[in-house]
């Protein structure tokens, strides 16, 4: 199987990238630093300042045995250090599942505008059920970062102060130039949530990244409740790929998903001839890329968008610093074989 290295794609990761640079560069030295420009470790030394004292970030994140979400929880955890040295707190609520996507997480949110929160952080992945609890939790006063999907459109629409994390559609693109650049002329995009907003516009931009050079994409929407069994999962992509032996191109938009694929691809007889593109980063998808058996990965960097989140809101809701870049991109950044040894070793700690 061939892996293809792109110049053109790697300039267009690098753009996107940069959209982001001067608020990121912003951010971490806030980040890093009290008002008096001490450290964090200075900073508890000195206990806590006024406006800090008391501080309760609430962040809602994805189901706890979601891979993705535990890098964004890692992101979380590391920004509350300096939330707390500072005499704030920050409280993670995560889903149970994803079978009732929208109506959970507005129910969730009303549950931390019951917990007296500073700002609450929140993914709008399902904009009809959610906003409505959004706008309420802004109308009480309190701050909304809509972080990981819904994009500056849905912050804007609600309200919110900011939006953190990839353009969807953009890392759908993304995807589909690099299936393109493969040879790729019909692929097939898994969604395991469908509904979710954020996989709906992967699954569009794969699609119009893909026609620009001819081909064609097709959403294979599986039911919300396969999402994480991963026996579901293959046997649905090994089904799909043995009725129809045209599709030379996969794409996989939920994070869960990348071994259930792996294992359909080699079971069907297909790995050799099928391209594969992952959306998100786990141990198998990195090796898979360096032994030539997927194409690559698309990476929003999950543990970014927890710490800069947390560390957003923190500063705003503390100080009264809000940042000037609105959005904060976090990717989408493209990860192949000229690049996979470095997400190897930021997987390995964690942070990928």
């Amino acid at each position: 199987m061939k892996v293809s290295k792109s110049t053109t794609r790697s300039s267009s990761s690098r753009r996107l990238l940069t959209i982001a640079a001067p608020a990121i560069v912003t951010l971490l030295a806030l980040a890093a630093c009290t008002p008096g420009g001490t450290s964090p470790d200075a900073a508890a030394e000195d206990k806590s300042s006024d406006s800090a004292t008391g501080v309760n970030i609430v962040v809602i994140g994805g189901a706890s045995d979601d891979t993705f979400f535990s890098s964004v929880k890692r992101g979380v955890d590391d920004a509350a250090l300096t939330v707390e040295a500072s005499g704030g707190k920050v409280t993670y609520l995560a889903l149970q599942n994803y079978n009732n996507l929208g109506p959970d997480v507005a129910q969730l949110i009303k549950n931390a505008l019951g917990q007296d929160p500073s700002a609450i952080l929140v993914p709008d992945w399902v904009p009809e059920a959610e906003d409505p609890a959004i706008k309420e939790v802004i109308a009480a006063g309190i701050p909304v970062i809509i972080y990981n999907a819904g994009g500056m459109e849905a912050a804007e629409s609600v309200g919110a102060l900011t939006y953190i994390g990839t353009d969807e559609y953009l890392a759908g693109v993304a995807g589909g130039e690099a299936l393109a650049e493969a040879g790729v002329t019909k692929n097939l995009c898994v969604n395991t949530v469908p509904g979710a907003q954020n996989l709906e516009d992967r699954c569009r931009g794969v699609a119009d990244g893909l026609a620009d050079s001819g081909g064609t994409s097709e959403q294979l929407a599986l039911p919300a409740s396969s999402f994480g069994n991963q026996t579901a999962v293959t046997q649905a992509i090994k089904a799909a790929l043995q009725q129809d032996p045209s599709v030379d191109g996969l794409s996989t938009v939920g994070g869960s998903d990348s071994a259930a694929a792996l294992d359909a691809l080699d079971q069907a007889g297909a790995s050799e001839k099928v391209e594969y593109v992952h959306f998100s980063l786990d141990t198998r998808t990195l090796e898979a890329i360096k032994a030539g058996t997927a194409l690559g990965a698309i990476d929003q960097q999950p543990y970014a968008q927890g710490f800069y989140s947390v560390s957003a809101a923190f500063q705003y809701v503390a100080y009264g610093v809000e940042l000037p870049g609105k959005p904060i991109l976090t990717g989408p950044l493209v990860i192949d074989i000229d690049n996979v040894d470095k997400a190897i070793s930021g997987t390995e700690e964690g942070v990928r």
